[in-house]
C-alpha cells in the first residue's frame, strides 16, 4: 500500500501563520496536521503503508526533512514530490507517478477525519464521504440502490445528494488511475482551467471500475483560522486519554483545565489555561487566562485573556483581551 499526499497549496485562508509554515506543518494538539492525517490514514489500512509520497512546492529542506522523518516515524518510506504549477488536482497527484504500482491511497492535506471501520481493500475504489448540511458547497456523490457510487457532482445548486466527498481516495489499480490521469494531460482534457481527478474517476466508472462510498464518523477542516481552532478542540477531545502534558514544561501556580497540550519546555505562571489549549515548546505564559486556543512555539504571551484564537511563533504579547489570529515574529504589546 502506498500514500499519496497533495499539499502544493499556499494556503492562503490561513494566513499569516501560512507566510512561514506550509498549511500542513501548521500543529493542533502538538502535532503537525500532516501527522494526524497520515496517523488517521494508516489505523484505517488493512495493511502496511509502504511508502508516502508528498506532493510540495517548493517549501525548502527544512519542511521535506520533516516531511521524511513522519513518514518515518509511522514505518513507512518517505517520498518527495514537486508540482511546479498550480494545475489541479490530477496534475498534483501524477506528480507522483512512479506510487502507483499497486494500491494506493490519495489524501488532499487540508483535512483530518475519524474512522471507524477499516478498508475494504478488495473493492475496486473508495471515496470517502460524510454527510453535510450544505452540500452545494461541496463535491458529493449519488449512489443506486446497491450502494455503488453512480455519479460524482461538483457544487450542486439543486439537491442530489448530501454526502460531501472529503479528499480521501482509494484505489485497489494504481496503475489505472496512472493512465487515466496521464490521458488528461496527453489530450489537454481541463475544467475550469484545471485537470480534475474527478474527471479521471468517472471515466474509469464509465469503464467498469467500481466506485463505494466510506463514510466517516468526523471531518474535520484546518481550512481558516477559527476551523484550525476547532479542529484543535476536538483532537484534544480524542486524545484527552493520553498525557499531553510534557514532563519538562514549567507549571506554577496555574489552572490547568483539560484537555490542553503543553510542550517541551513550556514556562507557565499565575495563570488559567483551558480547556482546549495547546501551548508549544519554550513558550512563556505569565498572569494570562487562555482558552480554547493554539499558541505555537517560543512566544511569549504577558496579562493577556486569549479566547478562540491562534498565536504563531516568537510572539510576544501583552496586556489586552481578545480574539486574534497573529502571525510568527509578531511584537504586540500595551
Amino acid at each position: 500500500m502506498k500514500i499519496i499526499i497533495p499539499m502544493a497549496g499556499r494556503g492562503t485562508r490561513l494566513r499569516p501563520h501560512t507566510l512561514t509554515t506550509p498549511k500542513p506543518l501548521v500543529p493542533v494538539a502538538g502535532k503537525p496536521i500532516i501527522d494526524w492525517l497520515v496517523t488517521d490514514i494508516i489505523n484505517m489500512c488493512p495493511e502496511p503503508v509502504e511508502e508516502i509520497g508528498f506532493i510540495i512546492g517548493d517549501f525548502g529542506k527544512e519542511v521535506e526533512d520533516n516531511l521524511i522523518q513522519i513518514a518515518q516515524a509511522h514505518g513507512a518510506k518517505g517520498s518527495i514530490h514537486y508540482q511546479k504549477q498550480a494545475l489541479g488536482t490530477a496534475h498534483a497527484i501524477l506528480c507522483a507517478k512512479e506510487l502507483m504500482d499497486g494500491k494506493v491511497i490519495v489524501a488532499f492535506a487540508d483535512t483530518l477525519f475519524r474512522a471507524e471501520q477499516k478498508i475494504d481493500t478488495e473493492k475496486d475504489g473508495v471515496i470517502f464521504v460524510q454527510k453535510v448540511e450544505d452540500p452545494s458547497a461541496f463535491g458529493v456523490i449519488k449512489m443506486d440502490e446497491q450502494g455503488k457510487i453512480t455519479a460524482f457532482v461538483e457544487k450542486p445548486q439543486t439537491f442530489v445528494s448530501d454526502l460531501a466527498i472529503i479528499g480521501i481516495y482509494y484505489f485497489k489499480d494504481g496503475p489505472y488511475l496512472r493512465n487515466e490521469l496521464q490521458y488528461l494531460i496527453d489530450n489537454d482534457l481541463k475544467e475550469k482551467g484545471e485537470f480534475q481527478l474527478t474527471n479521471a474517476m468517472e471515466t474509469m466508472k464509465q469503464k467498469g471500475y467500481n466506485f463505494f462510498p466510506g463514510e466517516v464518523a468526523e471531518w474535520l477542516d484546518c481550512g481558516n483560522k477559527e476551523a484550525t481552532v476547532y479542529t484543535n478542540q476536538r483532537v484534544l477531545e480524542f486524545n484527552q486519554h493520553k498525557n499531553l502534558i510534557s514532563p519538562n514544561a514549567r507549571i506554577n501556580q496555574c489552572v490547568i483545565i483539560p484537555p490542553c497540550y503543553i510542550g517541551h519546555g513550556a514556562d507557565i505562571s499565575f495563570s488559567v489555561i483551558g480547556p482546549h489549549v495547546s501551548i508549544g515548546e519554550k513558550s512563556k505564559i505569565r498572569g494570562s487566562v487562555i482558552q480554547n486556543s493554539i499558541v505555537l512555539n517560543n512566544t511569549t504571551i504577558i496579562n493577556y485573556n486569549l479566547r478562540n484564537s491562534m498565536i504563531g511563533n516568537h510572539v510576544k504579547m501583552n496586556d489586552t483581551s481578545r480574539s486574534v489570529s497573529i502571525g510568527d515574529y509578531t511584537n504586540q504589546s500595551h
